[in-house]
């Protein structure tokens, strides 16, 4: 029997079905990703399958006996429940209990003892110490401080407990929206280690594609109320959806060809025809019912950024400069960057480590406390705030946007704000609606619209991909690789970042500002990690890699690029400054193994990706199939890793 199945769901909000006979099965250990566009109904759906929302019509059906958890979308935001409450809670009575007795335990005075007792029989009679074992085992196995208050936890530790309490119970089936969201890439990582050790079934939304590529395996996609299952892989689903919707297009292409015909033949005068023939009377006026009440699919938003007058070529300089907030450690020190016209910069770092203070201090919001920043000239910035602050959630998207504006120019052209906002899929009705009952995607694209309606030689987006569905987010790539102006980006998205960015700019957390060429995985070829991957302090070859400026992947400056500027030296720390010595015999024996064994890595990644991209694949064994994945995984890790390790080498031998 099915693990979960659903059964001609059906449920509406207005004019149009948001699930319309939606079907769908999970077998046990399955990692199903639900995709679609944004407003198709994903989190609704979600609900539907969690119990809190009940369908017009349809079954849910979870196989007898099972668990179903649920990592909540949003992280609470004044929380003070200790860690062990919040997880303790997944076991209403008993875990009330549970977290009674461990606060009573922190008092000695009698009153205290007394309760504590009565508490003591009333978890004995539960059997509750069990699962007291259980909650203090899952927060020793995700290293959470049962003492630690939510609230004083960052987003990823928050996320973490929030885990927890899902798993406390060994649920078969766990939901998950957007469970990236708002988390840096160190939580990102940690949270696919948890979930892929994980034995039970998921169900997730995501619009994270490398957590996609890493986590699922099968995507549904929620298209016009129904669900349309791929068993395949993330590249390979958008193949087979690439395939599917050219299908779709001959096929309505060929009906309204046939239907065109069917019209013409019934308009034909009584003279050309004396009788009709009433079968095909009656087919043509079931085919103008289908036609009425085919869904088109929705179009694909499209957008441009509105160009100001170009910056000077020089947008920002720093020169030993850095910051600290009073009676604080160092946000920033010793840092030398110099952001120069029509780059694009990419932050990269832990939460907390001062992302969007650099930001501030390369905007001139923020005066340095020690060392200098020159700004450049003409220089008009348009912002993006990953909080969607820019919006007045009581006023609908037109007020939002038109600021008592009828038009707007956009690149010379005049244009109707309406006619604007559907350039971002808001129709005239939506575009009149409060902000405040728009999801996550819609503000995120409205928030876009504004933007882009005010010229600008300087974009700053912080956190933009969050809620964004793949279409706009590659567009919005697409968008800001043709814009001539400088981009800063803060991001977690990996491929975002890989896509967008020319430069990467990594802060560690102790004040270090390092810059590389490159997106992401550049930043990572070159040996790029975060300080919790080294259980410690950081590896030399980061001072390396910036200490005579940005270097690419084979040591060299990106000239592509950078072949008109000439940018100071990054001053960085070093833990020596001693010539590094020349290769011993036993290293250069190593480097020259080390092609072969990049070759040879190489080859086994392919032929396993060649393995999971076959047809049936996914028809095998959950076990199975999990395996290969993980397989595959680690095989990657390390073709990264000795990739670094040759450029480590081979750095020095040259050097």
């Amino acid at each position: 029997m099915p693990l979960l199945t659903l059964d001609s769901i059906s449920l509406s909000f207005g004019m149009h079905p948001l699930l319309d006979q939606a079907s769908l099965i999970i077998d046990a250990g399955e990692r199903v990703c639900l995709l679609g566009r944004n407003g198709e109904g994903k989190s609704t759906l979600l609900k539907v399958v969690s119990g809190e929302v009940v369908p017009d019509g349809g079954h849910v059906r979870l196989e007898d006996g099972a668990v179903l958890a649920v990592l909540p979308q949003n992280l609470p935001t004044d929380d003070t429940r200790t860690a062990y409450e919040v997880v303790a809670g997944a076991f209403p009575e008993t875990g009330q209990l549970l977290a009674e007795f461990h606060a009573l335990t922190q008092h000695a005075d009698e009153a205290s003892l007394n309760r504590m007792m009565k508490v003591q029989e009333r978890i004995e009679a539960l059997d509750g110490w069990r699962l007291d074992q259980k909650v203090t085992a899952v927060l020793a196995q995700y290293g959470i401080d049962p003492d630690q208050r939510l609230n004083t936890l960052s987003g990823g530790w928050q996320r973490r407990v929030l885990l927890a309490r899902a798993l406390v119970g060994e649920p078969d089936i766990l939901l998950l929206d957007e469970p990236t969201n708002h988390l840096d890439v160190p939580a990102i990582a940690w949270l696919e280690g948890a979930l892929g050790a994980f034995r039970g079934a998921i169900l997730f939304v995501s619009h994270d594609r490398a957590f996609i590529r890493r986590m699922a395996t099968r995507v549904v996609e929620l298209d016009r109320g129904k669900l349309i299952s791929f068993a395949a892989s993330y590249d390979h689903y958008l193949e087979l959806k690439e395939k599917a919707l050219e299908e779709e297009d001959r096929e309505n292409a060929l009906f309204d060809k046939r239907l065109k015909q069917e019209e013409t033949w019934i308009r034909q005068g009584i003279k050309a025809r004396r009788t009709r023939n009433m079968g095909r009377v009656r087919a043509l006026k079931a085919m103008r019912e289908d036609h009425r009440q085919r869904r088109v699919r929705g179009g694909t938003a499209t957008f441009a950024v509105e160009d100001a007058v170009r910056s000077g070529k020089l947008v920002v300089e720093t020169v030993d400069a850095g910051f600290a907030y009073p009676d604080g450690a160092p946000v920033m020190r010793d840092m030398n960057l110099t952001v120069f016209r029509g780059d694009k910069i990419g932050l990269v770092g832990e939460n907390g480590t001062g992302k969007t203070t650099l930001v501030r201090l390369l905007l001139g919001d923020l005066e340095p406390t020690e060392g200098t920043i020159r700004l450049g000239t003409n220089l008009q910035v348009a912002y993006f705030d990953q909080l969607r602050g820019e919006l007045d959630l009581d006023r609908n998207a037109l007020d939002n946007l038109s600021e008592g504006r009828e038009f707007i120019d956009i690149n010379g052209q005049s244009k109707h704000v309406l006619g604007y906002l559907q350039d971002f899929l808001f129709t005239p009705e939506r575009a009149r609606s409060p902000v405040s009952v728009f999801s996550g995607g819609e503000r995120a694209r409205l928030l876009l619209a504004k933007l882009f309606s005010k010229p600008a030689n300087i974009l700053v987006l912080d956190e933009p991909t969050n809620d964004l569905d793949v279409e706009t987010l590659e567009l919005l790539e697409e968008q800001l690789a043709e814009f001539a102006g400088t981009v800063i980006v803060i991001s977690h998205d990996r491929e975002f970042l890989d896509n967008v960015v020319t430069e990467t700019v990594f802060l560690d957390g102790t004040g270090r500002v390092l810059e590389y060429v490159g997106g992401y995985s550049d930043w990572r070829r070159q040996g790029g990690c975060f300080p919790a991957e080294t259980s410690g302090a950081r590896p030399d070859r980061h001072d390396k890699a910036t200490k005579s400026g940005k270097q690419g992947a084979g040591g060299k400056r990106n000239e592509s690029t950078k072949s008109t500027k000439s940018k100071p030296e990054v001053q960085v720390e070093s833990s020596s400054n001693t010539k590094p010595a020349k290769l011993s015999y036993k290293l250069k024996h190593e480097l020259e193994q080390l092609p072969g064994q990049i070759e040879e890595l190489e080859k086994s990644v392919a032929s396993t990706k060649e393995r999971i991209s076959s047809s049936d694949f996914y028809s095998g064994s959950p076990d199975d199939i999990a395996a290969t994945l993980e397989e595959l995984k680690q095989k990657e890790m390390r073709l990264e890793k000795v990739i670094a390790r040759w450029m480590e080498l081979e750095e020095q031998a040259h050097s």
